[in-house]
């Protein structure tokens, strides 16, 4: 069994085992003061009832997320010392997660269980640091109730932000295989946007309950919610310019330039390529662009290039088209950074940015699998191993080794999407 698996497995089995040692021992002992848990469990629920994330977007609800953290972080309500503990925090937490979520499970648009594996340990986590201390009352007597309790209670939404990120980027190295280095780092910078207003209103709302009860949940509720549409309208316009981008790299297609789905292929292709070698974040949105634009300086040209293989014309030639790629690109309002790539795809490899040797050799890649023999499985994995021995002869000018071996690997571990996984000579 491959080791990302046994990570996947041994994440979700530690979650379900919390998950039911917190139900089994909240449904024994009884709730306590139900009132309170009624509150939480009903953001909780709402929360991830209006989940309306699109796919692959790191906090789906987070609103939901929100009110469990607050749950576990709640130290006292309208006064009162909270004394619900570490375990009913994660059984409100997840039976209200899962009941808000049924609705979308049944429709198939429910998160995977990866994130709610994530989601329960994570809860877990800031409980199990928080709900020992504070009834006790060892926190107060050490720091007061002033800024130094609120310092502390940052530290801690700190080190609970910080293991939820930990625990995506495992998963999603369990998962395809990438660097856990560049995984990391995306999900750190992901903190800053919709998961630091998640932290922020969890302990905003765990103060607030302290001084004035549940009711002022709803109140505390609205910042994240308006905070949340303005994070979706962003999205939104961010899915509009990639959508916008990949139309225009579907006008080589269109126009007969080049064969179809080329562009998504080595989009897809160069981006986990891009990943292997340490890319992230903006990085990696820069060289997908580029990629999906790559071959529209074949638009300029009189006569077209046979099969739109541009790897295969002389080195000249995919200067000039590259040069003519890079005027149109600019044209297009995408940043500058795109064209640059587009403009530098031909140069010698040891003149090029990362991001560009990157494009080029996934081109050539694509190119030589394309226009080489071979049908189904077999013959496609023996035009694979024979682009990729091209491509190494090419390192002393065209293509830089450690991307050639880069791709070798992804392709060994089945490429970007489905592909047939090749395993190199």
């Amino acid at each position: 069994m491959r080791p990302g698996v046994l990570t996947v497995g041994a994440v979700r089995t530690a979650a379900l085992l919390l998950g039911l040692a917190a139900l089994g021992s909240t449904l024994r002992h009884g709730i306590d003061r139900p009132g309170t848990a009624l509150a939480f469990g009903a953001l909780v629920a709402l929360g991830a009832l209006a989940r309306r994330g699109a796919p692959g977007e790191r906090e789906p609800a987070p609103l939901a997320a929100a009110g469990a953290l607050a749950y576990a972080l709640l130290g006292e309500s309208a006064g009162s010392p909270a004394t619900h503990g570490v375990l009913q925090t994660v059984a409100v937490a997840t039976a209200a997660g899962l009941a808000g979520t049924a609705p979308h499970l049944v429709r198939g648009r429910g998160p995977g269980p990866d994130h709610l594996a994530r989601r329960v340990l994570t809860i877990g986590f800031a409980a199990l640091c928080f709900q020992p201390l504070r009834p006790s009352g060892a926190v107060v007597r050490h720091l007061g109730e002033g800024p130094p309790y609120v310092l502390s209670l940052g530290l801690l939404l700190l080190l609970t932000a910080l293991c939820d990120a930990v625990l995506a980027a495992l998963l999603l190295r369990a998962r395809t295989g990438f660097p856990y280095g560049p995984l990391l780092r995306d999900e750190l910078r992901a903190l800053l946007g919709i998961g630091s207003a998640v932290c922020a209103t969890g302990a905003v709302m765990a103060l607030g309950v302290a001084a004035a009860g549940p009711w002022a949940l709803p109140v505390l509720a609205v910042p994240l919610l308006l905070t949340q549409v303005s994070h979706r309208r962003y999205e939104a316009v961010r899915t509009v310019n990639r959508q916008t981008i990949a139309s225009l790299a579907r006008a080589t297609e269109v126009a007969g330039c080049t064969p179809p789905g080329h562009a998504r292929r080595v989009a897809a292709l160069s981006t986990a390529v891009g990943r292997e070698l340490g890319l992230s974040g903006t990085e990696l949105t820069v060289l997908e662009h580029a990629a999906l634009m790559h071959d529209i300086g074949q638009l300029s040209l009189v006569d077209p290039v046979e099969g739109g293989a541009t790897a295969l014309l002389p080195a000249e030639e995919q200067r000039r088209i590259a040069l003519l790629g890079g005027a149109v690109v600019r044209r297009t309002g995408v940043p500058p950074a795109v064209a640059v790539i587009v403009e530098r795809q031909a140069e010698p490899y040891r003149e090029q940015p990362l991001p560009a040797r990157i494009v080029r050799t996934v081109n050539a890649y694509d190119d030589l699998t394309s226009t080489g023999p071979g049908t189904g499985a077999g013959g496609a994995a023996g035009a694979a191993l024979d682009a990729l021995e091209r491509l190494r002869l090419g390192t002393a000018r065209d293509h830089h080794p450690d991307v050639v071996e880069c791709l070798a690997r992804v392709l060994a571990r089945g490429g970007a999407s489905g592909m047939t996984p090749v395993v190199p000579g």
